[in-house]
Parts: structure tokens; sequence; C-alpha cells
């Protein structure tokens, strides 16, 4: 069967912004035989969602390695997640009533991941999203003297501690010193240990071109990594308390220059107009490639478990 064919299987959902391909899939064997197209859909559009595959941990590994390859290890790590099975993750475990801004998947990285694989375990009583946004059009709807402030790339500035964010140990998943120092050191990375624990610094782009269109996509997590994406009271907190060195995660512009909170803003409203979000529902597969979509999580209320696994 040909992609074309099989593509008109599914049905597109999303806005004119972002688009979804919703396919009822019957389980395992139905993506074995729909492999190719459902790979050839993610390489062009970015995001395909399969409804009505089990809550099965064994079957959706099944079905990131067909889909995406071997999994990967979480490695880096900027937010709480707790390893399930394997390289299977819980999603960011962050409280219900806070979002998680729009990113695309360890963009601050050098090493980030081509395929994100989601399963819903469990579906929120209210609310609990996970909205997705098309990147070739945040970057083509971002105003170009912006774009042209970016253009440098990101500083991401970490520092880690005890009791606040992640520790160092947490991030890197060791406990050695060398281990992180060479980390560091072969991914472009400036450390500090301190008394406390440890700084890093590096640059990342803000933009690339996707490798298989060679569009153009907005790629980088400055809207989350940035202080102000704390809210404005623990922000403040967090200032008050700590000198701005030593604060868990913050952006700046690649020469270490302030990014504008007019800049940020601008950023989230075009986000919000792009994104497209769509209700869970137990045993949903969303596989989204991490360059064409960035993703987020809407605030919920109830039981939510929603798996996560990386290719």
């Amino acid at each position: 069967m040909t992609a074309e064919l099989t593509a008109n299987l599914g049905h597109i959902e999303g806005n004119e912004h972002t688009k979804l391909t919703v396919y009822a899939a019957t389980g395992l064997d139905w993506v074995r035989a729909h492999r190719e197209a459902l790979q050839d859909r993610l390489r062009e559009h970015g995001a395909i969602l399969l409804r009505g595959m089990p809550v099965d941990l064994a079957v959706f590994n099944q079905v990131t390695e067909e889909i995406g390859g071997s999994l990967l290890t979480y490695t880096e790590r900027s937010t709480p997640r707790s390893a399930v099975s394997g390289n299977i993750y819980t999603s960011t475990e962050y409280p219900p009533a806070e979002s998680i801004p729009m990113h695309n998947e360890n963009s601050y990285s050098a090493n980030w991941p081509a395929r994100l694989f989601f399963l819903c375990d469990t579906a929120a009583e209210t609310g609990g999203a996970t909205p997705i946004a098309d990147s070739r059009a945040m970057y083509r709807l971002l105003p170009p003297d912006l774009r042209e402030r970016f253009e440098g790339g990101i500083t991401y500035a970490r520092a880690f501690r005890e009791g606040l964010g992640l520790t160092w140990q947490e991030a890197f998943q060791t406990d050695d010193r060398q281990v992180v120092a060479d980390y560091c050191a072969g991914n472009g990375q400036t450390y500090e240990w301190t008394d406390e624990g440890l700084r890093t610094r590096h640059v990342r782009p803000s933009f690339v071109a996707e490798p298989h269109t060679g569009v153009m996509v907005w790629f980088n997590q400055a809207n989350l990594f940035h202080v102000s994406s704390l809210g404005e009271e623990v922000s403040e907190a967090l200032l008050d308390l700590y000198p701005e060195e030593d604060l868990p995660r913050n952006a700046y512009f690649a020469d270490g220059s302030p990014i504008p909170q007019a800049d940020l803003d601008t950023i989230k409203e075009t986000y919000d107009e792009v994104s497209y979000a769509f209700p869970w529902q137990p045993g949903d597969i969303m596989v989204i490639n991490n360059m064409l979509m960035a993703h987020g999580r809407e605030p919920f209320t109830g039981k939510r478990r929603t798996l996560v696994a990386m290719t």
C-alpha cells in the first residue's frame, strides 16, 4: 500500500498552522503494516495520533521501535521524570495546576531526540492536553526583528544545588564529577564546581533548517528556561534569595545579554496562535517529529498519567 493511500486512511485535525493526522489503529500489526507511511507522515507533516491502541507498555515499546528505532536514555535532564520500564518515562512531573510552556524536547542540548512518543495511560478528569505547535509556522510568524535578535543563538545557564531544582547527579545521571566534566567538554559547555554544586553555560541555536524538508524551524527552549516562565511571584522570590548566576535555569542571548520580556511575550503569543490541543483518550499514542513540532502540557484535575519514549 502506498504512503499516499495509507495517509488517506487517517483524518486531519488541527488549525491553519498545526496539523495532526489521526489514525484508527487496530494494534501492533496495523502499525507494522503501515510503518513506512507513518514515517513519511512524520517526516513531512510532523505529528500523528494512533487512536485505539491498548494501554500496554510492551506494545508501546514495540510501536516506538517500529516507527522510531532504538529508545534513547533521557540524559542532560532539565525536568523531573521517573523511569517506568527501560527507557520509557513518565511525562514531566510538575504540579497539576501548572502548565508547561511549549518547547522542542532537549533543544537546549547538543543531543536531542528525533521522535517523541506519548502514551495516554490515564486521561485527566479535566484538562491535561499535550498541545503541539508547528515549528515551521513559529519561525514564519515571529517578527523578523525578533528572529534577528535571536540569530546568534541562546545561552542556557544552569545552577545545580540540593533542594532547588534538579541536582547535577539527577541531571547527568551520574555521581562521578569526571563524567560530568567530560560530558560538558564534549558538548561545548563551560562548567564550574561550586560549594553548592555545579554551574554550566552553553550556547545553542534559536532556529535551524530541518534536514529532511530544508525549511527553517524555531527550535529552542528560551521561553521555558527563562526565569520568567516560573511566573512573576516565583521568579521574584528566587531573585530575592539568590544571585542571578545561581538560578536553577535561565536563558540569555548568545552574547549573555538579557532577553527582553517583550520578546518572550511575543513568543508565547505566537505559540498560543499556532498550537493545537486535543483531549487524550486512554490508549492514544501520539508521535511527533521533534524538529517540526513543539509540545507542552495544559493544567489538569484528577489523575493523569502520560508515558514518554524518545528515539
